[in-house]
């Protein structure tokens, strides 16, 4: 009924428009604007392509054969802004951008039905639409700069901010960039979403960094309906709340397609010229409904709508072009009938396409690696002379065995070394190198555009990242704490984990997210310094998630997840255990046990992990003791003991915890029968029961048990030792188990 009542309107209304005065093409298509007739015909095309991919949607899912209905309808002036920019300018789209999409299509030299027949595969769920693959209807291209974002909210936003911020980093680095150096990134949203608090993140973000000086081209598009489904925007609230300290605001009338042109030209000029960020303001309209499902009627009175479909963009633009003698009404309405066939006609077709047909061509582009090559760049070291300098002459692999700590510190400088494009950030890693030291004398040796401070927003370090990493650089976020990665989990969820799987890994945002996790620091700190919860990464698709626990694993297992990120795009989260940070000693004072010396890189078997391979401590043949982080350590002297008592006991240091080592794991369990599972984080949602059931599942009949920390929250002091997994628990588990 939405779709036939503006169609309805539109006909209507352009049959009463009357021919003014004929203007040359290649004049001002009215007066006091810089858009020419000829510019207005071929942007009404393309709004005209998108009002009837609306329309299409609405056909096919009354078909049963299309499967998103979310439209354009309303915000079809958003073609200007497509106009303004250039085909290499990097673009996140609002999901309502179908005629930016159009014409950025076009722009790059494609035929106008190439772009529809894009949009039209998108929403058929066709195997080979050539972003999603059929997974989503996304708008997006590897020809066009067109980063498909599935986000319906703002969460897009911190990446658009990190895309830009790559463009001029890498261009100070003297590092390739996937953009032009002096491209412009373009971010667009709906009026709703700015309250969102991703939203808030990226424009403070931008703020801040312009604010310090920073260069970020960035132009930000607010395409403002007035309405978030069925919740109304406050009058003036887009832009009271868009007039931030180093953001130039601009302001246009969306339904207006010379006067958007115009506002879109300055504001694109602004963030070229400038290279800081604008705010372009457009006033749209919303038609046919949030979606094909919504009934307006129910939440907005018969005027409201009728005062939209007065607006309606797409009618706007018509009459523009006959007002300039450019176009006939008659002319318009026969391209109109002629263009709805041809787009339906289309839809049609695109519903014979092959769908996906199996759980393995669907799940193909999550996270595809390849082990071998990973293996062979793994290893790889800078020249000697490099390395040399980086360590002022004092390499590493001369030093007495580390702790953990400086062996990540160690290995960390060696990457930097040897990956140009490599950069290293977070909350105080730059001159105090991180709270525990980790970081220490990195920004000294490789300079602040490598190794820097961000402001104190999980938000934006990870949107920093993913945008760095979209943009061709290869970045090492750390976040300080555990408990605080869950003040931003979306965006590795929603944004980094499903990039490759909604753009067939045509785009794909390489990181190692390093994280200072898991308890046992004697009390300090309490919950949010202490947490033990993994829960919400391991259902991650894709992620990989790397656990070391002793210096020379976790030496080698940092070199797997950089090459696993810079040749496959891989997003890896590598959980540091804090409490190991400084350890020097396994079983008695003094003895060195948990130091171990550094391994140069060059050296394979010493220096690459493969991803989901465990590492083995002792040959007994009665228990298999299970474990990772905290747990090896504490499981190994548990081992010890148990040896002493007669019992023959052997350690799995699980070392990933996506994906769980199955082949190492099943090998350990059956060579003893018996496996106790010693797992440091939470009894529900723990590690250990993903470990139980993988060993269920693979067949294993021998004996299971599990020691985990309770579920509580981490408190203070010694408090905290009654909820967290202790060695004498092990210890007794191990003999329950056997008997």
């Amino acid at each position: 009924m939405a779709r036939d009542t503006v169609e309805t309107h539109f006909t209507q209304a352009v049959a009463m428009l009357e021919a003014g005065p004929a203007r040359d093409p290649g004049q001002p298509v009215r007066d006091g604007v810089a858009m020419t007739g000829e510019r207005c015909r071929t942007l009404f095309r393309r709004q005209l392509d998108s009002r009837l991919l609306d329309v299409a949607a609405r056909w096919l899912r009354a078909q049963d054969e299309g499967y998103y209905t979310i439209g354009s309808a309303g915000h079809e002036g958003n073609a200007a802004v497509a106009a303004a920019l250039r085909p290499g300018d990097p673009a996140l789209l609002h999901y309502r951008s179908g005629a930016f999409y159009l014409t950025r299509s076009e722009q790059a030299g494609r035929l106008p039905e190439q772009g529809i027949r894009d949009v039209l595969m998108g929403l058929t769920a066709a195997a080979d639409e050539p972003i999603a693959g059929g997974r989503h209807k996304v708008f997006g291209h590897p020809d066009l700069a067109v980063i498909p974002q599935t986000s319906t909210i703002a969460s897009h936003v911190p990446r658009a901010v990190g895309v830009a911020f790559a463009i001029e980093r890498a261009r100070a680095l003297g590092v390739r960039s996937a953009w032009p150096e002096d491209a412009v990134a373009v971010c667009s949203f709906g009026d709703a979403s700015i309250n969102h608090a991703s939203a808030l993140s990226g424009f403070n973000t931008a703020s801040y960094a312009t604010y310090q000086g920073q260069a970020l081209p960035l132009l930000f598009v607010c395409e403002d309906n007035g309405i978030g489904i069925s919740v109304r925007t406050p009058k003036g609230w887009v832009e009271a709340a868009a007039r931030r300290p180093g953001i130039e605001y601009f302001a246009a009338d969306g339904c207006d397609l010379a006067q958007a042109y115009d506002v879109a030209v300055r504001a694109a000029e602004h963030v070229r010229e400038h290279r800081s960020p604008a705010f372009l303001h457009l006033s749209t309209v919303r038609l046919m409904g949030h979606a094909g499902s919504d009934v307006e009627a129910a939440y907005r009175t018969q005027r409201e709508i009728k005062a939209d479909l007065a607006r309606d963009p797409v009618l706007r633009t018509a009459a523009l072009l006959v007002e300039a003698g450019l176009e006939t009404p008659e002319g318009l309405l026969t391209m109109y009938e002629s263009a709805r066939e041809h787009v339906l006609r289309m839809a049609m077709e695109t519903t014979r396409s092959p769908r996906l047909g199996s759980a393995r061509e669907v799940m193909g582009p999550i996270a595809p690696r390849d082990p071998e090559l990973i293996a062979r760049i793994s290893p790889v070291a800078a020249t000697g002379e490099a390395r040399e300098k980086a360590f002022a002459g004092s390499l590493p692999e001369n030093e007495q065995p580390l702790t953990l700590c400086q062996s990540i510190n160690r290995t960390l400088a060696d990457a930097l070394s040897v990956y140009p494009e490599m950069t290293v950030f977070g909350e105080d890693v730059a001159k105090k190198g991180g709270v525990y030291g980790v970081t220490r004398g990195l920004q000294k040796r490789f300079g602040p555009g490598r190794v820097f401070d961000t402001l104190l927003d999980e938000q934006a370090i990870l949107g920093l990242a993913l945008g760095s990493g979209v943009s061709g650089l290869l970045p090492v976020p750390e976040i300080q704490y555990l408990a605080y990665l869950h003040n931003a989990l979306d965006q590795i969820r929603g944004e980094a984990a499903t990039l490759s799987f909604f753009s067939r890994a045509n785009y794909t945002n390489p990181m190692v997210v390093r994280v200072a996790g898991y308890a046992y620091q004697k009390g300090f700190g309490g919950h949010f310094h202490n947490d033990n919860a993994v829960a919400a990464l391991r259902d991650i698709p894709g992620l990989v998630i790397a656990s070391p626990s002793r210096p020379d694993d976790a030496s080698a297992m940092l070199r797997t997840c950089l090459a696993a990120a810079r040749t496959s795009g891989s997003v890896c989260v590598y959980l540091e255990p804090i409490a190991l940070y400084h350890t020097r000693d396994l079983f008695e004072q003094g003895d060195g046990g948990w130091l171990a010396p550094y391994a140069p890189p060059g050296r394979w078997a010493e220096t690459h992990v493969p991803i989901g391979r465990a590492r083995s401590y002792g040959d007994g043949r009665d228990l298999t003791i299970v474990t990772f982080g905290n747990g090896v350590r504490m499981s190994l002297r548990a081992a010890v003991r148990l040896t002493q008592e007669g019992y023959g006991c052997r350690v799995l240091d699980l070392r990933w915890l996506a994906p769980l080592p199955m082949e190492d794991l099943l090998r350990a369990a059956e060579l003893t029968g018996n496996v106790l599972i010693a797992d440091e984080t939470r009894h529900s949602g723990g590690v250990s029961e993903g470990v139980v059931t993988e060993l269920l599942d693979a067949g294993f009949t021998g004996s299971i048990a599990r020691v985990t920390s309770s579920d509580s929250f981490i408190p203070l002091g010694g408090a905290a030792d009654h909820v967290l997994l202790s060695e004498e628990e092990i210890e007794q588990a191990a003999r329950k188990l056997l008997g």
